[in-house]
């Protein structure tokens, strides 16, 4: 008896149809067909519910053809087609949604009224493809397949909340007039929708593709959503189109990563997604902003070649392998934002195109992202691209620029009062609710104001700009922070902090006409003891003019060439060149000159040589050894070629370079003009030194010839 009850258990088990699951019934042709005569209402539409069914669709279950004929018949209904509901389902075999849809000419007016307006915009380039396809055909006599003529069409919605697939979905070539909503959906052969067109929003958040979701030239007419999905296997997007916004964020991706080629025309979001595999967007069109906030990548991130219309954000994200931004196209409104940004200097290499990639990263402020900038220029440096590793320091010193001004003329939270605070943004609670937090706990950063109450990003975000946070700033510290904002914003202004050779080499091409000017006005122009003047040729002063202006307009094109600060820089170098010039000038021409020499110039040419000279420790004034001084004579005051002598002059004494050694006579000579030689030679000194830390910078191995 006991042999007999253990048969009839192993018999029973066996007997239990292999598909059924606990908590899912088996559907039958029986309950299939009550479901689809009695469909359900749900949000107003009807419904065949076949909600938490196993559902046996293998090739030798006696399911299968009933399912495909059945259900297609009551789907294509020419009147509004149900949706059909599989949530909490457990589909096993593969389910073809093809065969559940209707075949349809792609030629003809049926379609028309069943798409919205972008659908019909996109039957027609399938139609006008097409076309141009039938042609080519013919004209290489090749006979067309009839079934390229016609189209799949999925009319209902397709509801899958939390359904489990062991086998593939395919959808291939099928267009999709209803939404499709599979939230938490487990793909466990994938999914296959190349070349399919979705006319209606896509929702798979959360679901889980264990193997491959083949998209390849999917179009999407409105915003799909794969949030929180897992992606085991890979993700083929490539030439896929997607009109509307995306959302990928909190996946994970692993396998091979395609997007290449596709087309993306809302915002994409990859915020806080996880890549384990290789993402490749190789000439991916992104027409607004790219989001790739919080993202860690531990495989290549491959952007080549790809055209990016707004911002891609990649703030707070981890890159463990390789950037590869090579032959990206920025539109103006396009950038890098990376700050916050993590990588390993050692195992992770940014790559981008020479002389391009290093102007479209950007950090909104110095503090927190010093040591990124760092890697970034260390980064480049290595790959030798000298013109981005000094954009990136550039880029560096005008946020440190930034930092001191505001730290200079902001709002001190830890010190300031409450009427100060106000006055920077703050409400009349905000400000007390700041005074009160310092007291507790003085503030390190200004971020920390978020944390203080009733004060929200939008109230930090007004004032961020305005305030700044250390303990005491005297006055003495204030002073010093000063002139290092001064000294610092010279270089960038003047130089774009060492990375511009055109905008230094432009610097010089404005001062040196200037001061050669000067120098012929103070030379030339003067009076004898009597009251008759002692006056240039007129021709000479107009070749003298003629010559400046050539080298002044050439100076100002190339400073509003390649100044980012045009205005500042003129501004600088007028303070420079104009107001202690013009006062000496000035006063000497109040003053007036009573001196021996008058006759002759103040200026002395060395006439023992006529050659190309590099004179960096040569003084302005001659020596005083007599072996020396016989060498120097008068300038000849009387040669129509005398004022070339002037900007010699002024090019020696700015640049420390010229044709002839031309200095100042040390005898019967006003102090004032001596005082303005010797300023100019000054600036010089200075100029000489910026324009050579400069070349050290833009030409690689060119520092170690300056220095050794």
């Amino acid at each position: 008896m006991i042999w007999l009850g253990l048969c009839l258990i192993v018999w029973l088990v066996v007997a239990q149809p292999a598909n059924a699951v606990e908590g899912h019934p088996t559907l039958t042709v029986d309950l299939l067909r009550q479901r689809l005569g009695a469909p359900v209402q749900r949000e107003g539409q009807a419904t065949i519910d076949l909600r938490s069914y196993t559902i046996d669709l293998q090739p030798d279950s006696p399911l299968t053809d009933g399912f495909y004929r059945l259900l297609a018949s009551a789907l294509q209904k020419p009147a509004t087609a149900p949706a059909l509901d599989l949530s909490y389902a457990i589909v096993q075999g593969d389910l073809d949604l093809q065969r559940l849809g209707q075949r349809e000419p792609l030629y003809g007016d049926n379609l028309s009224p069943l798409l919205s307006e972008l659908g019909q915009t996109q039957l027609k380039r399938d139609r006008q493809r097409l076309l141009q396809l039938s042609r080519l055909s013919q004209s290489l006599l090749i006979r067309g397949q009839g079934s390229s003529q016609q189209i799949y069409l999925f009319k209902a919605p397709l509801v899958a909340v939390q359904t489990r697939f062991t086998g593939q979905v395919r959808g291939v070539d099928t267009f999709f007039l209803g939404r499709m909503l599979a939230p938490g959906a487990v793909f466990e052969q994938g999914l296959a929708v190349a070349g399919a067109r979705f006319n209606r929003r896509v929702n798979f958040s959360g679901a889980d593709f264990r193997q491959s979701l083949q998209a390849k030239g999917s179009l999407f007419f409105q915003s799909v959503r794969f949030d929180q999905s897992q992606f085991r296997n890979g993700a083929n997007f490539q030439g896929a189109e997607f009109k509307a916004d995306v959302n990928f964020s909190q996946s994970v991706l692993a396998g091979d990563l395609n997007f290449s080629r596709a087309q993306w025309q809302g915002v994409a979001d990859f915020a806080r997604t996880l890549w384990q595999g290789t993402a490749f967007f190789v000439r991916a069109y992104f027409a607004k902003a790219l989001f790739f906030t919080e993202a860690r990548f531990d495989a290549p991130l491959v952007l080549r070649q790809a055209r990016l219309g707004e911002p891609v954000n990649l703030r707070n994200a981890t890159v463990g392998s390789e950037i590869d931004l090579g032959d990206a196209f920025f539109l103006p409104s396009a950038y890098l934002n990376v700050a916050g940004m993590e990588f390993s200097l050692e195992q992770t290499q940014i790559l981008g195109t020479p002389g391009k990639i290093g102007r479209v990263f950007s950090v909104p402020q110095l503090a927190g992202n010093e040591t990124l900038l760092r890697n970034l220029e260390r980064n480049f440096r290595r790959l030798e691209q000298v013109s981005d590793a000094n954009h990136i320091a550039y880029t560096a010193e005008r946020l440190r620029l930034k930092a001191w001004e505001q730290q200079l003329l902001g709002t001190n939270i830890n010190t300031a009062v409450l009427p100060a605070l106000m006055r920077t943004g703050f409400t009349e609670a905000q400000a007390k609710a700041v005074v009160q937090r310092r007291q507790e706990q003085p503030f390190i950063g200004t971020e920390e104001v978020l944390s203080v109450d009733g004060v929200d990003l939008a109230a930090y975000l007004k004032v961020r700009d305005r305030i700044f946070a250390r303990d005491a700033f005297p006055l003495t510290q204030r002073l010093a922070l000063a002139l290092r904002w001064l000294w610092l914003g010279g270089l960038v202004v003047l130089s774009r902090y060492g990375t511009s050779f055109g905008l230094a080499s432009g610097l010089g091409l404005v001062a040196i006409p200037i001061f050669a000017l000067m120098f012929w006005l103070v030379d030339r122009y003067r009076h004898r003891r009597g009251p008759t003047p002692i006056l240039p040729p007129l021709a000479e002063g107009l070749w003298l003019a003629g010559g400046c202006s050539l080298l002044l307009g050439l100076g100002l094109n190339a400073l509003l060439r390649t100044a980012d600060y045009p205005l500042l820089t003129l501004g600088f170098l007028f303070m420079l060149l104009v107001p202690i010039p013009a006062v000496l000038i000035g006063l000497i021409m109040h003053q007036g000159r009573y001196h021996d020499l008058m006759a002759e110039s103040y200026f002395v040419e060395d006439g023992s040589m006529r050659q190309l000279r590099l004179l960096i420790a040569r003084l302005p004034v001659i020596p005083k050894f007599p072996f020396f001084r016989d060498r120097y004579t008068y300038l000849l005051l009387d040669r129509r070629w005398n004022w070339l002598n002037y900007l010699d002059f002024s090019l020696n004494n700015w640049l420390k370079f010229g044709f002839n050694d031309i200095r100042l006579r040390d005898e019967h000579v006003p102090g004032l003009v001596t005082a303005l030689v010797w300023y100019q030679w000054g600036l010089g000194l200075l100029y000489t030194a910026l324009l050579l830390w400069t070349l050290s910078r833009t030409i690689p191995g060119l520092n170690l010839l300056i220095y050794f």
